[in-house]
């Protein structure tokens, strides 16, 4: 990746080699058998668990962490995947400290839940590494159906029906499968390309076929796929990145993060990253978060996130948020961008300060920047597609769209959090539904 001269901050190998692999490590280190066991026994089995109350996709957590503590983790792992197949990369990106964690019973007792997302991934790892499958596919139907988006709804539906024993053709615009797990996602949260091994893995149900490099509106049209097949079902993610809307957004140096984001994991060497020496990111939610702890990664001096509201209206979790402080990343408030400072490339972003209903209070500051990571939301990008709601597909409870025939989940459809965990329980779901429109049975 070449830069001007009008960037000569923007330079890689800030770092030794060593402080790479450091930085880049497994967020949290896989238990042993020992480990699990000791962390397994912490749970009380709660007749009416709360946690799984709280995860969206309704695994039986007290079941699996009952069946690794007595030494079954690959039926712990079947009990896991029969509600979430992607409970791999679910165990490693899921927010569990706001989801099953925090309800554990002891957490709110004892201020220390038990971990359940590393033991499901203990779990889910214990199995996949045998590269079997666990589930077998139904009967064939005879049903052909379209998944548009290879990203997790998509790759739940694509599985879940194929399980039931219908045709999926699986369509992605990018050159891998995966989407956000593949290419939106913290490198040090997912080690080893586990995305893409996952996702080879839930290919062995059968059934599915992968087309990459198709993207809906370029090389098909919905219009086509209706004809073409049976059923429908849009996983799209989400294509198109807010601007800022302030002049100066052309400038060297200014960068949406999410490409920030995935080229970092496509990177075979990250240490050839060019990464500034000041780097600003504009935002509070998860990929606000993971540009910034990655910039400080690669070797960046300072690096400043700034959010509009307060930490308390982040989307980032509060683990989140602490573990960028933990980093080094200085985290600012309560401060929306106003101008961006350069000739030809960004020299400074900046600031107005705000008060909790958005309100200027006329008080700025300037914080000094070679390089600015975006990462304030994105819409949905494409033309004749279903009703919208705001920027997002219209959907029901099972995900069907205004469109007869066609379903929709995950990030492009409305009513989500816009986590790995629910878009997979929308695709899971509106799999069932279209399992049940396409041959009248009410429950598979």
């Amino acid at each position: 990746m070449s830069h001007s001269p009008l960037t000569p901050g923007i330079t890689a190998d800030r770092l030794e080699p060593s402080e790479y692999a450091d930085n880049f490590a497994d967020l949290h280190a896989p238990l042993d058998a020992h480990e699990a066991t000791v962390a397994a026994d912490r749970c009380y089995f709660c007749h009416d668990a709360p946690c799984v109350t709280a995860c969206p996709t309704d695994i039986d957590i007290p079941l699996f962490i009952r069946q690794i503590a007595t030494g079954t983790p690959e039926a712990a792992a079947k009990t896991i995947l029969t509600q979430n197949i992607l409970g791999g990369m679910c165990a490693r990106v899921c927010p569990t400290e706001t989801l099953c964690e925090e309800v554990c019973v002891r957490e709110i007792a004892e201020g220390k839940p038990v971990i359940i997302g590393q033991l499901q991934r203990y779990a889910t790892d214990i199995l996949m590494e045998k590269n079997e499958h666990p589930f077998t596919r139904a009967d064939p139907t005879g049903k052909r159906i379209a998944v548009v988006g290879a990203g997790p709804a998509g790759l739940a539906c694509a599985h879940r029906l194929a399980m039931l024993g219908h045709d999926v053709t699986l369509m992605d615009a990018r050159p891998k499968p995966g989407g956000l797990n593949e290419y939106g996602i913290a490198a040090y949260k997912t080690v080893d390309d586990f995305a893409l091994r996952e996702v080879n893995w839930l290919m062995q149900i059968g059934g599915i076929t992968l087309e990459n490099g198709v993207a809906l509106g370029r090389d098909v049209t919905l219009d086509s796929l209706q004809s073409d097949y049976d059923a429908v079902f849009l996983g799209l993610g989400l294509g198109a990145v807010n601007a800022l809307g302030l002049g100066g957004e052309d400038k060297d140096g200014m960068r949406d993060a999410v490409d920030f984001i995935a080229e970092l994991r496509q990177a075979e060497d990250v240490s050839k990253l060019p990464i500034g020496r000041d780097v600003v990111v504009i935002g509070g939610g998860m990929t606000a978060i993971d540009a910034a702890v990655q910039a400080k990664a690669l070797g960046a001096l300072n690096v400043t996130l700034v959010y509009r509201r307060g930490r308390e209206r982040m989307n980032a979790s509060v683990f989140e948020q602490d573990l960028a402080a933990a980093r080094g990343v200085h985290i600012i408030t309560r401060a929306q961008p106003v101008a961006i400072h350069g000739n030809g490339a960004v020299r400074e972003i900046e600031f107005e300060y705000t008060d909790d209903t958005l309100t200027p209070t006329g008080e700025t500051v300037r914080i000094p920047a070679d390089q600015v990571f975006k990462a304030i939301g994105q819409a949905l990008a494409g033309d004749t597609l279903p009703d919208l709601d705001g920027r997002k597909i219209t959907v029901t409870d099972t995900g069907r769209t205004s469109v007869s025939g066609v379903w929709a989940g995950g990030d492009c459809a409305a009513g989500g959090d816009d986590l790995t965990v629910t878009a997979v329980a929308e695709g899971r779901d509106a799999a069932m539904d279209i399992h049940a429109a396409l041959t009248g049975a009410k429950e598979a």
